[in-house]
């Protein structure tokens, strides 16, 4: 550790950490401008520093018409008085960038770098946690598939989809990787590094005939294996979109009303995720936005369900070794049998809500400061099987394949349902299309009485405070046993 210096010195430092990545070189520089920050006044300081190399590729039809690269470099700032907080972004890593970044966020607290002569100790930070040399993650990045490659697997797969579906009107295939590279040094002795690796595909499939149209779209998404692309089974994907938007395009249109649903495993998670896990957040306690902030220990779902977030499933799209304020992912148990057990929770919203940290302080990138964000959110299995929800069902909906929809601040919300059928005394008759699901999350989680064994995840892109982040979404199959639907 740096020794201790006069604030008139400052100017004089200089360092020479390593440029093309983030390592041990970097502890004596962020020593330095944290124990600034805490001679300044600050309560706790924070840096956040990151590399990013991203690329996507988009065939249409049977022509690649955008291949999009892009590398960016920047750091953030966070500094806390008390439980107000201000954050800072710059994309100038030098030493004199980021103090100058950090003199902004004091100014914006009302704080000020220490006069003349004043001491400033560095904070004694912990040895480098490093996740990306622990799990030999410095090799994914050369490893990725080159873009040639990519651009052969996409023209094979948009091929493949011609030839498998009907009544094409328009057929895509697209695929992007994320790789990132982070460092988090605070003033608490945090001092972890990581690299992540995030990938995904899919197809969108519009098919036309006279007056009728169908559009289905597919996407799987991976993290941590540079291989994830050419092992995409592009084929078998076509085949079930293809055969789904076939049924689609001639489907009835759903009468509307109120029905009991079954909804699929894997995508049909995104409703849990919408409508309830963001209620979970504390972002929303600090709101007073979300209706279960005064119930942990108390009964907010139907006793069957059970529920969590975490960030530890191999190769899902949510997972990370660490969050990006430094903490080690976990898991976190949020709804045990019906009863609300724990809160998601980052730095900030731990500390102005009281709720422990879970590790779940995640950004978008450096312009963002970390806000509590869900990682891997899934319904857990039940104790009957698929046939026996079906069974239970004398006429209903089956929900197959979710598509879009939108969610209030309070959990009201209405998702879109791309494939659905009749269910009549337990077996599906004919498939609807146009069903729209509307709610509001404390009333369905109290009507989600079965849950099947067949757990299913499936990769998401959640939006909110701290920008747009990977994550999972998941469920068995499951019961609704009410829920209006719209249709015609």
């Amino acid at each position: 550790m740096p020794p201790t210096l006069l604030s008139q010195e400052l100017p004089t430092l200089q360092y020479s950490q390593t440029r093309d990545r983030f390592d041990q070189s970097w502890e004596a520089p962020l020593a330095i401008l944290l124990g600034l920050g805490r001679a300044a006044g600050a309560d706790l300081v924070e840096f956040f520093l990151e590399r990013v190399n991203y690329i996507s590729c988009l065939a249409e039809d049977d022509a690649i018409t955008s291949i999009s690269p892009s590398l960016s470099t920047g750091a953030g700032v966070r500094v806390f008085v008390g439980k107000a907080d201000c954050y800072v972004s710059t994309n100038d890593l030098s030493f004199n960038g980021l103090k100058a970044a950090l003199e902004k966020a004091l100014a914006i607290m009302g704080l000020h770098l220490p006069a003349a002569n004043s001491f400033v100790p560095p904070i004694n930070l912990e040895l480098l946690r490093d996740y990306a040399t622990v799990r030999n993650k410095e090799v994914w990045l050369p490893n990725c598939t080159s873009m040639r490659d990519m651009s052969d697997v996409l023209l094979s797969a948009t091929a493949e989809l011609g030839r498998v579906a009907n009544h094409v009107q328009s057929r895509r295939a697209s695929y992007f990787r994320d790789w990132q590279e982070v460092l988090v040094a605070a003033s608490d002795g945090t001092f972890a590094r990581d690299i992540r690796l995030n990938q995904s595909v899919g197809y969108n499939l519009l098919c036309a005939d006279g007056a009728n149209r169908s559009s289905i779209g597919e996407r799987a998404g991976n993290t941590s294996d540079p291989a994830f692309l050419t092992t995409w089974n592009y084929e078998k994907s076509a085949q079930g979109i293809a055969e789904s938007a076939g049924k689609m395009l001639t489907a009835d249109y759903v009468e509307s009303g109120t029905y009991p649903i079954v909804m699929a495993n894997h995508f049909g998670g995104v409703i849990f995720h919408e409508a309830c896990g963001h209620l979970l957040e504390t972002t929303q306690i600090e709101r007073k936005t979300t209706p279960f902030m005064n119930m942990k220990g108390q009964k907010i779902a139907h006793e069957n369900l059970t529920a969590w977030d975490e960030g530890l499933s191999d190769r899902e799209f949510g997972t990370i070794d660490m969050d990006d304020e430094g903490m080690p992912a976990q898991r976190t148990l949020l709804i045990e049998k019906g009863i609300l057990k724990n809160f998601i929770a980052d730095r900030a919203g731990s500390m102005r809500t009281g709720h422990p940290r879970t590790g779940s302080g995640r950004r978008q990138g450096y312009t963002f400061a970390a806000a509590s964000r869900m990682r891997n959110t899934y319904i857990a299995p039940g104790e009957y099987s698929t046939q026996q929800i079906f069974d239970s069902i004398d006429k209903g909906i089956y929900c197959k394949k979710m598509g879009g929809g939108s969610v209030g601040a309070t959990g009201e919300f209405n998702f879109g349902v791309e494939e659905a059928y009749l269910i009549e005394n337990g077996k599906l008759t004919k498939p609807l299309k146009g069903a729209i699901l509307i709610g509001e999350a404390k009333d369905v989680m109290n009507k989600i009485s079965m849950s099947s064994q067949d757990l299913g995840l499936a990769a998401g892109f959640c939006g909110s405070v701290s920008g747009s982040i990977y994550v999972t979404v998941g469920q068995p199959h499951i019961k609704v046993d009410s829920i209006t639907v719209g249709g015609r």
